[in-house]
């Protein structure tokens, strides 16, 4: 609903604008470093244009890839932003190469996980034989996330691969719940739903993907999932959808997961998942192959000092 977020962001951008150059008197920041342009750069935009601070502009989820169908950002105001961020960082590949496509010609900082990398707990890792649970990522919130596609998908996978199976949820909106009350089947399923508003411990979360032989998620537009990164870190064989080819800089399909080409198509998901269940030998595969590849590039313990560096390199 772009009018009423314009409407909504007209109020709010004041107040955020306000409190922003007080804090900018009061602190006198080296760097200002901005995650998100729409909600976050956008609003401090005005005040950064009468300074000389460097500002890092940090692309994160659908805020380069998706800009212009969620809508709010005018080509005006993208060019302007773009102008004046001095440094990128971006999460992926992807959205570096669509912001220099659409304007951006400052300097570039690299590629980070935007949760600055993962810090492993190896001893919430489980065996591939203990691993019953089949997670799934919630969103469906009329916007990008298509989880509701994932529930239509289970009711097509035969219920024997579902046996000894138990389905978690987590980030769940409330037309997930609905749609799992309205379904005779679904309900046959067992299932645990966690609201998306309902806090969860990081921690606690991990501990979850570590006993899930599958984790899938399903949308049509993000950056570099932090979820897919943390399921991958804890071994579970991921199922991810692939907007703007995003999700292949990290997986193969067939080989150490399943890319959904179409998030809309249940029935593809469905094979997916069946073909998952199924092949043992790949997903224990997967499983040390996953583990592996995240400690090697997403350990904060490494990508700690890049990052501090990154920092005291800026003039």
């Amino acid at each position: 609903m772009p009018k009423l977020y314009k409407s909504i962001q007209s109020i709010n951008t004041n107040s955020v604008s306000n409190a922003f150059q007080k804090a900018i008197e009061s602190i006198q920041p080296d760097i200002v470093h901005c995650f998100e342009m729409q909600l976050s750069g956008l609003p401090i935009l005005p005040i950064m244009e009468q300074n000389s601070i460097p500002l890092i502009y940090s692309s994160w989820g659908s805020d380069v890839y998706y800009v212009k169908q969620l809508g709010g950002v005018s080509k005006h105001q993208l060019a302007c932003f773009y102008k004046r961020a001095n440094y990128l960082i971006t999460d992926c590949k992807r959205d570096y190469n669509l912001a220099t496509k659409n304007g951006y010609a400052n300097q570039f900082l690299g590629v980070f996980p935007g949760n600055g990398g993962l810090t492993i707990d190896d001893s919430k890792i489980k065996s591939f034989d203990n691993r019953y649970l089949i997670l799934i990522k919630g969103y469906d919130d009329g916007g990008v996330g298509k989880a509701s596609k994932v529930l239509e998908a289970l009711q097509l996978v035969p219920k024997k691969l579902l046996l000894h199976k138990h389905i978690v949820i987590y980030s769940a909106d409330d037309t997930i719940q609905e749609q799992i009350k309205q379904s005779k089947a679904l309900l046959t399923l067992g299932i645990t739903v966690y609201s998306r508003y309902s806090f969860i411990q990081n921690e606690a979360l991990l501990a979850v993907m570590g006993q899930s032989c599958i984790h899938i998620a399903n949308s049509l537009s993000d950056g570099m999932p932090n979820a897919l990164l943390e399921a991958m870190s804890m071994g579970a064989f991921p199922i991810q959808s692939n907007p703007g080819q995003v999700t292949e800089e990290v997986i193969t399909h067939t080989e150490n997961g399943f890319l959904i080409t179409n998030p809309l198509d249940e029935t593809e998901i469905a094979t997916h998942i069946k073909n998952a269940l199924n092949n043992n030998a790949l997903r224990q595969r997967a499983q040390d192959f996953n583990t592996d590849f995240i400690k090697m590039h997403y350990n904060r313990a490494t990508l700690q000092l890049q990052i501090q560096n990154l920092y005291t390199a800026i003039k």
